[in-house]
């Protein structure tokens, strides 16, 4: 968790900068999107069953944080709630390198790959400090990519570390599976990865194989060049904010920073809404609404619930 808390405030110290500038398992989650209820403004209310289809993807995010015994998927109420999931790889340490998995969800015949986050009830505690820029992403990694595109050079730096391992592990379960969807989930920070994650594994496995990503109380990744070039090349992508969690609204508008599509906003226990566009929402619902400064926000909102899942450290019992 070191490298990570000393990733994650600054972007909060970077919110307080901008504030006054810048105002069960077996459920079926894939292929058509769950049954919506009509329009409200300029959103969308999430129906129960739509709202309902978000806690296994939760749960897999819950279990990131929960490394003991994670080999034998037999980490806690996160792993008890997605029996018959086979792991395949398990990494990181939690420091240098988050913790992650990759497995086969038979169930839905999809792969998972799950990224560790932060957590504020440790990274609170230590105040660190670094400098962070948007830097281009590399195009031996991203083919293809828009040279604009700019993304958090931490976020970058930390994904190229597992990048390759893990896809050489989904190549291997495409192959002896036949699964042909590939998930990609996170929390906080560990969502910035999954994020990275979904482009990634879009512009390197075969056409063929459909990337959806789900991601929970995730920071701005990167500019409006790579915003409009990921929602070019990813059209299946949640990300999904609670209440007033500051952390999606960090790194601020007005250093660069960009969210992508597909904004769903956990307004309160059982009412949630699908925001339109990137970063760029106007309704009272929508996160940038919400929480239009850090002043406004709570950061224990950053740990839930998501649909009645707390992800965090704390929660791996």
């Amino acid at each position: 968790m070191r490298m990570f808390a000393s990733l994650i405030l600054p972007l909060i110290s970077s919110g307080l900068a901008c504030a006054v500038a810048v105002p069960g398992p077996d459920v079926p989650l894939l292929g058509a999107h769950p049954p919506v209820i009509a329009a409200r403004q300029s959103v969308t209310t999430l129906s129960p069953s739509a709202l309902s289809a978000l806690t296994p993807y939760a749960q897999f995010a819950r279990a990131a944080y929960c490394p003991d015994n994670i080999d034998t998927w037999d980490c806690g109420g996160a792993c008890s709630a997605l029996p018959g999931f086979q792991i395949a790889l398990a990494g990181g340490d939690g420091n240098d390198i988050q913790h992650y998995f990759v497995g086969y969800w038979p169930s839905q015949d999809a792969i998972v790959v799950a990224h560790e986050g932060t957590d504020p009830t440790q990274f609170l505690s230590d105040l660190t400090d670094i400098d962070f820029v948007l830097v281009n992403l590399d195009p031996t990694l991203f083919p293809g990519i828009d040279p604009a595109a700019q993304a958090h050079n931490g976020f970058l730096g930390e994904h190229q570390l597992t990048a390759s391992t893990i896809l050489a592990q989904v190549n291997s379960l495409i192959s002896s599976t036949g699964a042909t969807t590939v998930l990609a989930i996170g929390h906080s920070l560990g969502g910035a990865l999954a994020e990275l994650d979904a482009l990634f594994l879009t512009l390197n496995l075969p056409s063929n194989i459909h990337v959806k990503g789900v991601t929970f109380g995730t920071p701005r990744v990167g500019n409006p060049a790579y915003a409009a070039f990921f929602d070019a090349h990813v059209s299946d992508f949640e990300r999904v904010n609670h209440a007033s969690d500051p952390i999606p609204i960090v790194p601020g508008r007005g250093l660069g920073f960009s969210h992508v599509h597909g904004e769903i906003h956990i307004v309160s226990q059982g009412d949630a809404v699908a925001c339109p566009g990137d970063d760029d929402a106007t309704d009272a619902q929508c996160t940038i609404e919400t929480v239009p400064n850090i002043f406004v926000s709570d950061i224990l909102d950053h740990l839930g619930p998501y649909n009645s899942v707390m992800i965090g450290t704390i929660y791996c019992t």
